[in-house]
């Protein structure tokens, strides 16, 4: 088993009022944002990694673009959002930060749900 302590993550702070911390493994990304209060993200979207978002505190409205329309949707603790591989932006119009988890993955389009379900043994 290995453990990773949150003092020795990568940190960024970013201009835009995102505190990450980031760990980097060869197949995957998880990191944990802070979005501070009446931050914005820049808009981006991703040609490769596959980009899963799980709010764990706050109030979060997330944007994107849908062939060519802008949407929008307010996202609380317990969602999750799958950016595809569409324009996206985050942000938080409260007074409270909000925190919550990314995993960046670069997917093989196999389906492994069996796995995923079932690798589990009883010691």
């Amino acid at each position: 088993m290995k453990i990773y302590h949150k003092e020795n993550a990568l940190k960024a702070s970013k201009p835009e009022g995102i505190n990450v911390n980031y760990y980097l493994f060869n197949e995957y990304e998880i990191h944990y944002n802070e979005q501070l209060p009446h931050s914005t993200q820049v808009w981006h979207h991703h040609e490769k990694t596959w980009e899963t978002i799980y709010i764990i505190g706050g109030e979060l409205l997330a944007k994107w673009k849908e062939n060519g329309e802008e949407k929008s949707k307010t996202l609380i603790a317990g969602d999750l959002v799958e950016t595809e591989r569409t324009p996206h932006t985050f942000i938080n119009n409260s007074n409270k930060t909000v925190k919550f988890i990314v995993t960046k993955q670069v997917l093989s389009g196999k389906n492994k749900k069996d796995i995923l379900k079932n690798d589990k043994i009883l010691d």
